[in-house]
């Protein structure tokens, strides 16, 4: 498979502060990638790092095999990185279907195929972006993502406070993009064994630095590994 995304030494943080140190790691089209790391360790900074969102101290990010360090955040977008932060950042102003038609780029991913996907937000096409709940707050930020075509999909604590009920659908709906999609994804969860269940490799962070690397499942099934790398002592 054609290498899609790569990191060689990347230093990065905000302004003189560094928060990721020295991290390096690949990924070819259709990999799924689990980030986990205890609170503060330097995930949600790697996911804004990609998007041009930090400064970047020393090191290369390579897009399709092109150097994108200098590339502004909406070029990044445009070029496939799609990006679904943790504030959701809905419009009040808008409707459900408006937050996803103003992004629309061509490609597979369709009105029609994100209501597929989502069929609740079919059902609230027609309501405000804060008449939402929480979930379907998350929903709409998944779908809004997808309606850029990205060939990446970040997705940062997507489970995040929600109803159990709901995460069972959006872990539904993550199972679908991963395995009949195909779609690359870098998925950030406290949840370990639920972002590793979900995906085909690991990588956990601490104090900004990768301190373990390896396929999901042989760290899913070692219990006492994952928990002395992500448990907080």
């Amino acid at each position: 498979m054609a290498e899609l995304l790569a990191l060689d030494k990347v230093t990065a943080g905000y302004g003189e502060s560094i928060v990721l140190e020295d991290v390096s790691f690949t990924m070819n089209e259709g990999d799924s990638l689990a980030l986990l790391g205890r609170n503060g360790v330097g995930k949600t900074s790697l996911l804004v790092t990609l998007m041009g969102l930090t400064r970047l101290h020393k090191g290369a990010i390579r897009w399709g095999g092109r150097d994108i360090a200098r590339v502004p955040t909406y070029r990044r977008s445009r070029d496939g990185l799609g990006w679904v932060p943790q504030e959701r950042h809905m419009f009040p102003s808008l409707t459900v279907e408006e937050h996803l038609t103003v992004v629309a780029r061509p490609g597979p991913w369709t009105l029609a195929k994100v209501y597929d996907i989502f069929p609740r937000l079919h059902e609230r096409r027609a309501n405000m972006g804060n008449q939402l709940s929480g979930g379907e707050q998350q929903m709409l930020a998944i779908a809004r993502a997808l309606m850029t075509n990205p060939r990446i999909l970040l997705l940062d604590e997507p489970m995040e406070g929600l109803a159990p009920i709901i995460v069972q659908e959006l872990v539904r709906v993550i199972r679908r993009l991963v395995a009949d999609e195909g779609m690359s994804v870098i998925v950030v969860e406290q949840h370990a064994r639920l972002a590793l269940s979900l995906t085909s490799r690991a990588i956990v962070l601490d104090r900004g630095r990768i301190v373990h690397d390896s396929d999901s499942a042989s760290l899913l099934a070692d219990g006492e590994k994952l928990d002395r790398l992500v448990s907080v002592a």
